[in-house]
């Protein structure tokens, strides 16, 4: 790790290669490449894999004696792979060398992140003492969304002759790349057909078995020196071998440079013939090179976040990623936020709520971005108003996972490793990922000042919602409140009660809280609107008088169970068992996921007061304290700072932390109260995915969710930005070591604002426009504007701006 824009993995080690793999992915937001080796193959250490964004298919898969169907994002053929294998004058021909040979002598993978390159060196050493030097330099292009590249450079050290190099276009492609899936069919491709044109492109055409997404992938293979080219091609792959002469002083230069059509691409055209004009008529890498990082250099000027220290190097990694996978090309594209971005296989590459953490970054440096983001949940309000139609519910039910089509992508079955049994999955029940995408809707609306998305679509995203909630309530004649039973919250841990026969849990107070508050703000934003949209949502809805005023009373009206002075999770949950923490820790290396211990014992979570993530706590990563307070004022509850401290501790103590975003949450929510706990939890969640915390996971695909978050967490908690009602919030919390930082963003029609922090004061600078002024909220509810073409520097109150602290941290790889 040399310099703040780039990390390197010193050494390779098959245990660690699939996370180096993950972090070392590149991307355009169109498709990504992971950072695996050209060399390698699919196995039990490495997965190569190539995926486009919005790419699914649908197949069928027999377990335990039951038909079984899934939807994954599919992975595509491999445009990467290379082999080699030396060819010394007067020696016998040597072997094909990979990174798993054991002449290889040394190996460094360096990613720099300012350009978006991938650069892997290798050195191996014969018996003989003849040594090769490899170095591949990989990118996917920010500039051209249909490119690649890969330019390798060989060495001879100490001997000289010649270099046989396969450059392969390797079809033969199954979804392999999570362990727990691969008794499940994962052969997506079917109807190859391949060549290599006179002039050195290998091709290769196929579909999608059921989706039937017709894909065209072409590479353009030279070298230099030139050298005798032999072809040959299967039924899926085309390989090119060539002989290239090879000395001291004297390297050997191969370039393939790649290009991926689809049917999915606008304007429509035969993708394979596509594919090879484009890779064909491609500039050479030198130019490649330079315009893809130029395209590098306009994101991050738009995307900055410049903090200092090793905290900033792990949230410059974070918005790479999350640039890699939603960049502005995806605003051409029908998708959404992928749990686990363009990284790999896991979670099958659905959208689940994710966007509630990545959003708040996108839409403050990348609106656009996020109104596409948001515009893909508007395509999908005709199959969420069938969902709720089918559940005997109004409005519209958004599944807990979604991919092509909007339909319930959730899998009926999961297995647990740990005791090799499928058991019945029920986390469609999760009804939240409404009000997610709700409040994505209100915050961009109140950040970009969009009127013409949020009076538009994000106008029938929100009442779609809120006429679901309100028509899911059932009204307890008992408590005189409503009620919302048989779902599922943040938790997952929680699917039932205590042996139980059907699923779900009652009340879930996040669930609760989050339908009350979607239901007031669609009433604010009906009233806002012009008397004509009004009417015209009116008959789309169906709404009446009675409707509205049904909305009014639900959200006034909705019932929070409490126990023993604190929020209580869901009804009940104080009156199951405790858990005896300190025994199983000392049991079990790690318990992070408890749920699977517990029912590989014969046991089952459900029976105990134990959370896998943050639930009744993701309540304070949504609202500000003085926010919350007043939700549940509205409510008729008493909430202060005092339930809530207590909520916090009570929760904190009972949660295995068994998601990449539960630290996140934590560590939030302690942040906004000034807890000396705040600071471990939130370097926890930035090292997630750097150091694998989870153990494996990490190798399947960064978790975007997580890394959008931290990104959010110094921006809107630690800085303090937010735009709220009054204007643009600035009021920093002292946690963690970003001690002087600087933001560009976006605000209101605004682009390029950038504020600058010290200690004890801060500058904003509103770039030149015919905009109107940037409205400040000041600490202590002071105010301030800032007209366009000026900058103005505030002094803070002496306990805010950020305090330092270190932080350290070694790569999976070192």
């Amino acid at each position: 790790m040399t310099t703040s824009w780039a990390w390197e993995f010193g050494r390779y080690d098959p245990k660690t290669e699939r996370v180096v793999e993950s972090l070392c992915t590149l991307g355009n937001g169109r498709f990504a490449t992971r950072g695996s080796a050209p060399e390698t193959v699919a196995d039990a250490v490495h997965s190569p894999g190539t995926y486009l964004a919005g790419c699914y298919n649908r197949l069928v898969s027999t377990v335990g004696g039951a038909q079984v169907t899934n939807e994954d994002m599919v992975r595509l053929p491999d445009w990467t792979a290379l082999r080699y294998r030396c060819l010394p004058e007067g020696g016998p021909p040597g072997d094909w060398l990979t990174p798993d040979d054991s002449t290889l002598r040394h190996g460094r993978v360096s990613l720099d992140l300012r350009g978006g390159t991938l650069t892997r060196r290798m050195l191996f050493q014969d018996s003989h003492g003849r040594r090769l030097g490899v170095t591949h330099t990989r990118l996917v292009h920010m500039g051209d969304p249909y490119l690649a590249a890969q330019r390798t450079v060989f060495h001879a050290y100490g001997w000289r002759g010649a270099l046989m190099v396969e450059s392969v276009l390797d079809g033969a492609i199954a979804n392999t790349g999570v362990e727990r899936y691969r008794d499940l069919a994962g052969r997506h491709l079917a109807d190859h057909h391949v060549g290599v044109e006179p002039q050195g492109v290998a091709w290769l055409g196929c579909t999608t078995t059921s989706s039937r997404i017709r894909i065209g992938l072409a590479v353009r293979v030279s070298s230099r020196p030139l050298g005798p080219v032999a072809v040959s091609c299967t039924g899926t792959s085309a390989v090119q071998t060539l002989r290239l002469p090879i000395s001291r002083g004297r390297p050997v230069v191969v370039v393939k440079t790649a290009a991926l059509r689809t049917s999915l691409d606008r304007p429509t055209a035969e993708p394979l013939q596509g594919a090879v004009d484009h890779a064909s008529r491609a500039p050479r890498f030198p130019v490649l090179l330079t315009t893809h990082q130029a395209a590098w250099e306009r994101l991050w000027a738009d995307g900055e976040l410049e903090v200092p220290g090793e905290t900033g190097r792990i949230l410059r990694l974070h918005a790479f990623h999350l640039l890699q996978t939603l960049s502005p090309f995806t605003t051409e594209l029908d998708v959404g936020v992928p749990a686990r971005g363009l990284h790999g296989e896991a979670y099958r590459g659905h959208v689940f709520w994710d966007e509630l953490f990545v959003l708040p970054y996108v839409t403050l440096h990348f609106p656009d971005v996020a109104r596409s983001l948001l515009t893909y949940r508007y395509r999908r309000l005709p199959p969420a108003r069938d969902a709720a139609r089918r559940a005997g519910f109004s409005g519209a039910m958004f599944p807990w996972q979604s991919g092509s089509s909007g339909q319930e992508e959730t899998q009926t079955l999961h297995l647990n490793p740990r005791s090799g049994r499928w058991l019945p999955d029920h986390s469609q029940l999760q009804r939240h990922v409404g009000s997610a995408i709700a409040w994505n809707v209100w915050r961009y609306g109140q950040t970009t000042g969009d009127t013409g998305f949020t009076h538009g679509p994000g106008a029938e995203l929100l009442l779609h919602i809120a006429h679901y909630w309100a028509s899911a309530a059932a009204y307890d004649p008992e408590e005189r409140r409503y009620r919302i039973r048989g779902v599922l919250g943040p938790d997952e841990y929680h699917d039932a009660y205590p042996d139980a026969a059907t699923p779900g849990i009652d009340d879930n107070a996040y669930t609760n809280v989050t339908a009350a508050w979607v239901l007031a703000r669609a009433l604010d934003l009906f009233g806002e609107l012009p008397p004509a949209r009004r009417s015209e949502l009116i008959t789309v809805l169906g709404l009446g008088i009675d409707d509205l005023e049904r909305w009014q009373e639900v959200s006034r009206r909705l019932y929070v169970p409490f126990h023993d002075g604190v929020i209580s999770q869901f009804e009940g949950y104080g009156d199951l068992a405790e858990l005896d923490w300190d025994s199983y820790r000392a049991r079990y290396h790690g318990i992070r996921r408890l749920d699977r211990i517990l029912e590989a014992e014969g046991d089952t979570v459900n029976r105990y007061q134990a959370s896998k993530q943050a639930d009744t706590l993701m309540l304070g990563y949504l609202f500000r304290p003085a926010e919350l307070y007043e939700i549940f004022a509205r409510l008729g509850y008493p909430l202060d700072a005092d339930i809530w401290r207590a909520t916090v501790s009570y929760y904190l103590a009972r949660t295995s932390h068994g998601s990449t975003l539960s630290s996140l949450v934590h560590g939030w929510v302690l942040a906004r109260q000034k807890g000396e706990d705040a600071w471990p939890l939130c370097r926890e969640a930035l090292l997630s995915d750097v150091t694998d915390i989870q153990g494996g996971t990490t190798g399947e695909g960064i978790h975007l969710g997580a890394m959008g978050g931290t990104l959010d967490l110094v921006e809107r908690v630690v800085a303090g930005l937010e735009a709220c009602a009054d204007g643009l919030r600035v009021d920093p919390v002292p946690v963690g070591d970003v001690p002087r930082s600087t933001f560009t963003f976006c605000y209101r029609g605004h682009r390029g604002i950038r504020v600058r922090f010290l200690p004890g004061r801060f500058g904003i600078s509103v770039p030149a426009s015919r905009c109107d002024p940037v409205h400040l909220v000041l600490p202590g509810g002071r105010r301030a504007s800032v007209a366009p073409g000026q900058q103005c520097w505030f002094r803070l109150p002496p306990s805010q701006g950020p305090q330092p602290r270190p932080t350290r941290v070694a790569p999976p790889a070192k």
